[in-house]
């Protein structure tokens, strides 16, 4: 009898419980499902300012053409404003291309690949741009890395989006070091700049949607480089002191497996 007055209560608890975690879950799916059609239809309505963007662009630059080789101070001023306006279409059209890469559901290609040689792919590319604004190049690679698997598209958008926030706070010239290591677990990238540094009170604001210390910044290329190391399974993480630099670290798994 004891048991049966225990048990009783008991069993009820579990019930509600359990009730409770369902209604939980199902709201959670509904949120995952509205936030997923809301993601599409943004995406889609991107894709459809961008066609008018351009076609908008076109016209400029014929406009811009005819005004070329205006005398006079009218139509030297028409030419003027034709370029501010296709500089704000170019800025647009970077606002609505970093959108759509960070709405992007990405389905990731998994191959087997030397972490050390995807870097190096992202350096020869950004090498001359880096030459031009005096910033010298230091490499450090552990040559025993296993193969990751990762896509390497992605982890190379990844990395370009972290050398090119390194780059854009290093203006009179300065040094970015990357190194590689490991452990038994993870592969580890260390991206070091001599730059401005970053304020500790925004620090942990970067990874933030929309969220930019540049006035030119869209705040959408460190959150897309978040999510695409996180779905590599890998972390990333930032240290910084105003004035004196960045360090950005990323782990990515030496054994990916995806659900």
């Amino acid at each position: 009898m004891a048991f049966i007055v225990i048990f009783i209560p008991v069993f009820f608890f579990s019930i509600r419980r359990a009730s409770y975690k369902a209604r939980e879950l199902e709201k959670r799916a509904m949120n995952a499902e509205r936030l997923a059609f809301v993601g599409t239809l943004a995406g889609g309505l991107a894709h459809e300012i961008k066609n008018p963007l351009s076609t908008i662009n076109i016209n400029l630059q014929l406009l811009k053409e005819d005004m070329q080789n205006a005398a006079d101070e009218t139509g030297k001023r028409i030419y003027s404003k034709i370029h501010l306006l296709q500089k704000e279409i170019q800025r647009l059209d970077e606002i609505l291309n970093d959108f759509l890469r960070f709405a992007r559901e990405q389905k990731l290609e998994l191959k087997g690949c030397d972490i050390n040689e995807v870097l190096d792919d992202v350096v020869d590319f950004i090498t001359p741009e880096m030459r031009q604004k005096k910033i010298l190049i230091l490499k450090s690679y552990d040559t025993s890395l296993p193969t990751c698997e990762i896509d390497a598209n992605l982890i190379k958008q990844a990395l370009l989006n972290v050398i090119i926030n390194a780059e854009q706070a290093m203006e009179h010239g300065g040094e970015l070091m990357i190194h590689t290591s490991r452990n038994k677990k993870h592969i580890q990238i260390d991206i070091t700049d001599t730059g401005c540094g970053i304020p500790k009170n925004i620090t942990h604001k970067i990874f933030q949607v929309y969220f930019s210390t540049k006035k030119t910044g869209t705040g959408l290329g460190l959150p897309t480089t978040k999510r695409l190391i996180e779905e590599h399974k890998g972390t990333i993480s930032v240290q910084s002191e105003k004035g004196k630099g960045t360090n950005v670290c990323i782990k990515l798994p030496i054994n990916l497996t995806l659900n």
